[in-house]
């Protein structure tokens, strides 16, 4: 079976638009380069950050196809593959090509509302149909119900290609409980900027990050610090970027990256329904604060 090494920073990339909406490849190759010249250790295509429910099947494999082309195997390629329906997942998993991608990430199904049984057999049955390796993802806060420590543990310990959790829940307790009882191969990455840093200190391997598409030299040099055990230099970094963590959510994801990278000069801010870009006041404060980071606007 691969492997895949998690530790470090992910960044959960966006899909840049131009103004009439279609992608925009130009602003998405500079953003790909500058991720990778800027030190990041892998980046994840197609999640929740790159409004993936909004691009059609056919942006979706164009997007992933550019992205791969683009890297030429400099990082690895976590690719966002999940669903509410386990049937079309196993079907995609088991029909279309994953050359160049090193990883899945399937979030826990959402509206549906399964019961940890439901979530497991999902789980399972994605396991099951794939020889890549998957990265589960608990984020309740989008989904509807959290995936338990226990089932989270249960899953580890039993499929072999179950290597990680991305955990967004919230709950610190939840997630110290994985660190302690998983297996020892088992990464658990949070799946929160601003929770990073303490849950690195706990045992995390790192982050999948929103931020590190704006500032991934920055962010990732935290990520390292803090897990070569240097935690008042990471702590430093935590604390600079603070104000952002929340501002980059108060409007919802992606609005807030995208407002920043707009304000950095990368990218139009541009989003498809039923997303829209942050308020004016939201922008106005990331703007004082880039000017805070010595940013140029």
């Amino acid at each position: 079976m691969a492997q895949i090494n998690l530790k470090g920073m992910g960044v959960a990339l966006i899909t840049p638009f131009n103004e009439d909406e279609s992608i925009d490849f130009v602003a998405l190759a500079r953003l790909v380069e500058y991720q990778i010249q800027s030190g990041i250790d892998y980046l994840v295509v197609l999640g929740t950050t790159a409004e993936t429910p909004t691009l059609t099947e056919e942006e979706k494999a164009q997007v992933l196809k550019f992205v791969i082309e683009q890297v030429k195997g400099r990082v690895p390629i976590v690719m966002g593959l999940g669903g509410n329906n386990t049937r079309a997942i196993v079907n995609s998993l088991k029909t279309k090509n994953f050359d160049g991608v090193d990883a899945i990430l399937s979030v826990v199904p959402y509206y549906n509302k399964p019961s940890q049984e439901g979530i497991y057999q999902h789980y399972k049955a994605i396991a099951c149909a794939t020889k890549l390796p998957v990265i589960l993802y608990n984020v309740p806060g989008r989904t509807g119900v959290n995936m338990t420590a226990e089932t989270t543990l249960r899953l580890a310990r039993e499929f072999d290609n179950i290597v990680a959790i991305k955990e967004a829940s919230g709950n610190i307790t939840q997630m110290d409980d994985i660190i302690k009882n998983k297996p020892t191969d088992f990464m658990v990455i949070s799946g929160d900027d601003g929770i990073t840093f303490p849950l690195i200190t706990l045992g995390a391997v790192g982050v999948i990050s929103v931020i590190g598409n704006a500032f991934p030299k920055e962010f990732s040099r935290m990520v390292r610090l803090a897990l070569n055990g240097d935690y008042a230099s990471a702590l430093t970094i935590h604390h600079r970027f603070t104000e952002l963590f929340s501002l980059l959510f108060v409007d919802g994801n992606p609005a807030g990256v995208k407002c920043l990278l707009n304000a950095m000069g990368y990218i139009h801010n541009q989003l498809r329904l039923p997303l829209v870009p942050t308020r004016i006041t939201t922008y106005e404060k990331i703007r004082e604060v880039l000017q805070k980071l010595n940013i140029t606007c």
